[in-house]
């Protein structure tokens, strides 16, 4: 493991450099000066209620709380609760300061009563808006934390983490939240997940950059936790440059790729993964759409076992317009370009019960991305979708960036509000 993370941080120094020698000569300066200290302390929190309305799931009303740099430390709490269709909640904790401004521990858990992911009909870039089913899971369950070494204020960064991930699989529902099948003697699916990476980061801010260059660079791997599992990782690239718009203001230009990689391929016979899924999809009783559906479960299981899985496209970062992982293959790249213009940078401090931090910048966004998956490398590239918006953000003094975002594609218009700025590494 540890040539794999010498390796990494190879790479991720030689990128550094070459970037450093592209910038030379163009009146940029690579390796800007920060403008802030690094690690903000400025006390703050926010309590906010959450409806929400998941395709698949149910509607519900629930609560979250985020307290930032408890009692005058670097160490921020999150927590929130779900009632209504989707029970759970979760909770963590980030920022815990093993070694002042050098270790840095970071434990999240989170339970649900069910959850439920969208399955469409095939993996790639070829199915259509609606070409899918839903999957439900009982008692999904996330846990786990990130351990990150920081160096040379912020600029450097040597990180791993672990996650312990657990569910079965209920039923396949239809987009009207129908059941179409019923899942009997779905065994508990459990799964580590384990990352390492490197970060580099010539910006002149770690939260809010304006100008410079930063790059992550990660392997993540997830042991096979029975024989008939692939045993693959995958290996992420995530560049961003940032040229300064007059004194406030930058444009943002993203390069991100994920490519999975096979050591083993998994069980590929469809009656053995009916069996171990709980499914039957040649039982005579079921209707064609019952079966198309099942077949696309066991297919895409299949194709996860001979390729492996990168990193999807869809969601709150890459392919804003499009819902969580819509796009899915062993192979993805993603490009973005976003234009953050700066309205107001003053510190204005707020306190309105469920809210209390001191606002320091506020600004509009602009953006436009393109991406593309596939299952064989050869074939990334050859589809790409589109997606572009606009956003809106509020960076605080207590180091939460608050952001909302519209974004419309070919598919439609998703809305995102979430905290923290697109594009970021977690």
């Amino acid at each position: 493991m540890m040539i794999h993370l010498v390796r990494y941080c190879a790479v991720g120094l030689l990128a550094l450099s070459l970037a450093h020698q592209g910038f030379a000569g163009t009146g940029i300066d690579p390796a800007p000066d920060r403008r802030k200290t690094q690690f903000m302390n400025d006390q703050g929190y926010y309590v906010f209620p959450m409806p929400y309305s998941i395709p698949g799931v149910g509607a519900g009303l629930g609560v979250m709380g985020i307290g930032m740099n408890v009692g005058g430390s670097y160490t921020d709490l999150f927590g929130f609760a779900l009632g209504g269709e989707l029970t759970g909640g979760g909770a963590g904790v980030t920022d815990i300061h093993l070694l002042p401004k050098r270790f840095l521990l970071d434990v999240t858990a989170i339970q649900f009563g069910k959850s439920t992911i969208t399955n469409y009909k095939q993996r790639g870039m070829e199915t259509d808006k609606h070409d899918f089913s839903y999957l439900q899971f009982n008692n999904y369950g996330f846990a786990g934390g990130r351990l990150t070494a920081t160096f040379i204020d912020r600029r450097f960064e040597v990180y791993g983490g672990g996650y312990k991930i657990g569910s079965e699989l209920n039923k396949v529902l239809d987009q009207n939240r129908n059941t179409l099948l019923e899942v009997e003697g779905s065994p508990r699916w459990r799964a580590s997940v384990y990352g390492l990476g490197v970060r580099g980061d010539l910006t002149d801010d770690y939260y809010d950059p304006r100008k410079g260059f930063r790059m992550d660079v990660g392997r993540w791997w997830s042991p096979p936790a029975r024989s008939s599992d692939p045993d693959f990782y995958r290996i992420e690239y995530n560049a961003s440059a940032y040229l300064p718009l007059g004194k406030r203001s930058t444009w943002v230009f993203n390069y991100f790729r994920s490519d999975a990689h096979v050591d083993r391929k998994g069980e590929t016979n469809p009656s053995v993964i009916e069996g171990e899924q709980g499914l039957n999809c040649s039982d005579p009783t079921l209707t064609p759409q019952e079966k198309s559906d099942c077949d696309s479960i066991v297919n895409n299981i299949i194709a996860g076992n001979t390729y492996g899985t990168a990193t999807g496209l869809g969601g709150t970062s890459h392919l804003r317009s499009y819902p969580s992982d819509r796009y899915s293959g062993a192979h993805t790249v993603f490009y973005g370009t976003e234009i953050r213009w700066t309205l107001t940078e003053e510190a204005h401090p707020f306190d309105i019960f469920i809210a209390k931090d001191v606002r320091t910048v506020l600004q509009v966004a602009l953006f436009y991305e393109m991406g593309s998956v596939a299952d064989r490398r050869e074939e990334l590239g050859n589809i790409y979708r589109p997606s572009y918006g606009t956003g809106f953000r509020m960076v605080t003094a207590s180091g939460i960036v608050l952001r909302a975002d519209v974004a419309t594609g070919r598919e439609g218009i998703e809305t995102t509000i979430i905290v923290g700025y697109p594009w970021e590494s977690f």
